[in-house]
């Protein structure tokens, strides 16, 4: 699963990687890891419970943002797909 508690500062290499849940669009751009290994990310919008309305939080206040990500970096979707031509050719998977 690709959660984590915070968003890390730093510099970090980006891997575009093949993920099995299709609410992240089949990939993601792995940034790092937490402690106990799960991977941190840049992805789409994770929209894999409608009910959770994420991309009209994401749009609202700042307030309505609360609980949105756990660490990873959420992105629309275009903007997402533009960053991962810088490194479309290192491909790997992670679930």
């Amino acid at each position: 699963m690709l959660l984590g508690e915070k968003t890390p500062t730093g510099v970090f290499s980006l891997q575009h990687a093949r993920v099995l849940d299709p609410a992240y669009g089949g990939d993601v751009l792995a940034f790092g890891h937490m402690q106990d290994g799960r991977p941190l990310a840049l992805h789409r919008v994770w929209l894999g419970s409608p009910k959770q309305q994420r991309l009209e939080r994401l749009a609202g206040p700042s307030s309505g943002r609360v609980g949105i990500t756990s660490g990873c970096i959420n992105l629309d979707a275009k903007v997402y797909e533009a960053l991962r031509d810088c490194c479309k050719d290192d491909l790997l998977s992670i679930k």
